[in-house]
Parts: structure tokens; sequence; C-alpha cells
């Protein structure tokens, strides 16, 4: 029988390598994209943020926290890493992102699609500030 944080530490590292992936595919796009330079980031993001929960999987047993701000600091984890990576894609087709990006290098899309982006680059920055306190606290914490 799997404890609930092994299941956890499965997850990341699962979805972890799905995003490295992900990220690496994105690399192949690069050149097609309305606005290169967002797509390199979109392509660094992934391979990043995907070895970014490798790591977490692999350091999950070792955090002192309750279950419920294990799932919280997971799903934040999650969703700012992904989120990182399709915002900057998103910004890459619709060569959006002047506002919150220098990879933009200035070119602003459409207000919606400006909006989305920007949306999704701040949301995630607040999961991400969530997930590495919670992570700070849990690899402070010894029983």
């Amino acid at each position: 029988m799997t404890t609930s944080t092994e299941r956890q530490a499965h997850r990341l590292l699962l979805l972890g390598a799905w995003l490295l992936l992900l990220g690496l595919l994105t690399g192949l796009l690069v050149p097609v994209l309305a606005n290169p330079r967002m797509g390199l980031s979109s392509h660094i993001e992934g391979v990043l943020n995907g070895m970014l929960l490798l790591l977490l999987g692999l350091i999950w047993p070792r955090l002192v926290l309750s279950d419920r701000w294990r799932r919280i600091a997971a799903a934040c984890a999650l969703y700012g890493t992904f989120a990182n990576w399709a915002s900057m894609l998103v910004a890459a087709v619709l060569d959006a992102g002047a506002q919150l990006t220098v990879a933009a290098e200035g070119r602003a899309g459409s207000p919606w699609a400006e909006g989305i982006v920007n949306f999704g680059l701040a949301s995630l920055t607040l999961a991400m500030l969530v997930a590495a306190v919670t992570l700070i606290a849990g690899l402070r914490r010894r029983n």
C-alpha cells in the first residue's frame, strides 16, 4: 500500500517528465511561432519547470507538512509550472506579453490575448510563491 506522500511524489515525477517533454517539443516549434523569442522562453520554461517538478518529486518525502499543506504545495507547484510553460506558449502564438515579459520585445497582442497572458503570469507567480514558502517551511521542520 502506498501512502499519500508517495502517490504525490510519483505524480510530481510523472508530470515533471511530461512537462520536460512538452518543453522539448516546444523547442521544435520556435521557428514557426509568431514571436520566436517568446517561443524560446516557453521552451526553456517547460524544460526547467519539468526538472523542478522532478526535483520536487525526489525531495517530497523529506517535507514535514500536514496532508493539507502537502496538497496545497503540490497543487500550486503543478499549476505554476504548467501555467508558466503554457502562458509563454500562448504569448508566442498570439504575439503577446508586452506588459509583463521582456522576451516580447515590446510587441503587444490584442487586448484579449494580453489579458490571457497577463492572467497566466500573475496567477502562476502567486502559486509559485505559495509553493516556495510552503516547501521552505516543510524543509525547516524536523520531527
